[in-house]
């Protein structure tokens, strides 16, 4: 009896969980379908008549094709050059066990607790004294310098689960460092690699605060930025802003479900050999 009864108490705790995570997919797609009038009237139930003109409305309305441009540019770039600098950084530091190099794994720690809103001003301030501002390439520039300390602090981790005998045995048979690293290390960092690739991503894509302070013109607006152009002073359009935001998902969703698999292990594999 108390078998059957935990079975049936954890059988009941799955299906709440998963019901309360994806309640907000549901509401999403709800409201991105539904008119003024039932948004008001019936806020959770499922429409009576399904409005597809919201999605063509607010793509017209945001200029999303344009939005959607400035939010590939940014986060291919940015993604790129994360990736590049922080393998690098992060084989170095996993395999120089001294002082500079353990300062310097600690630096990367305490830059992760330093919340964006109390340098805020400053970056305002050294991005428009620098002619960065509304420009994409300085929001790639501050983007890349944010998500540096805890990229290199997840591959570094697994960095430290690569057998130092493969490298050794490269370095005999001549192979330089630079030889060492592209050909033996970087191939061998695959799984690490696609899981921080998936999580700036979605961290680019998705960016709202930064993006709120570097990119105020409309021609460099993100897809973040364009969904809080239906949230005005006076009026809000719900069903728009959600039919762009269910349009601005399915390519990241397509993303996150293609690499999932790799994200546990990067994640699992770097905290316990870290």
């Amino acid at each position: 009896m108390k078998q059957a009864s935990k079975k049936w108490f954890f059988l009941i705790l799955k299906v709440v969980v998963t019901l309360l995570v994806i309640s907000p997919f549901y509401i999403a797609v709800v409201y991105s379908v539904k008119s003024k009038p039932e948004m008001v009237t019936d806020r959770l139930a499922w429409p009576r008549q399904i409005h597809w003109d919201n999605f063509t409305r607010a793509v017209e309305t945001s200029n999303f094709s344009l939005a959607v441009k400035n939010s590939l540019i940014t986060t291919v770039w940015a993604v790129l050059i994360i990736t590049l600098i922080c393998t690098m950084a992060a084989y170095i530091i996993a395999r120089k066990n001294n002082r500079f190099y353990n300062f310097l794994y600690y630096l990367f720690v305490g830059a992760m607790i330093i919340p964006f809103q109390s340098i805020m001003t400053p970056l305002y301030i050294d991005m428009t004294r620098w002619k960065l501002l509304n420009t994409l390439h300085g929001f790639v520039m501050a983007k890349i310098g944010f998500q540096i300390a805890f990229t290199v602090l997840l591959i570094s981790g697994f960095v430290k689960s690569i057998p130092k005998e493969l490298e050794e045995a490269a370095a005999i048979d001549g192979a330089g460092m630079y030889s060492v690293f592209f050909r033996i290390v970087f191939p061998l960092m695959k799984p690490v690699i696609l899981t921080s690739v998936v999580l700036n991503t979605l961290n680019v894509w998705n960016d709202f605060q930064m993006s709120l302070t570097l990119l105020q013109k409309k021609e460099v607006r993100n897809i973040p930025l364009t969904q809080y152009f239906f949230f005005g002073e006076n009026s809000i359009e719900l069903g728009l802003a959600f039919a762009l935001f269910i349009l601005s998902m399915v390519p990241i969703l397509i993303l996150y479900l293609t690499l999932q698999k790799y994200i546990i292990g990067g994640i699992t594999s770097g905290a316990v050999k870290g």
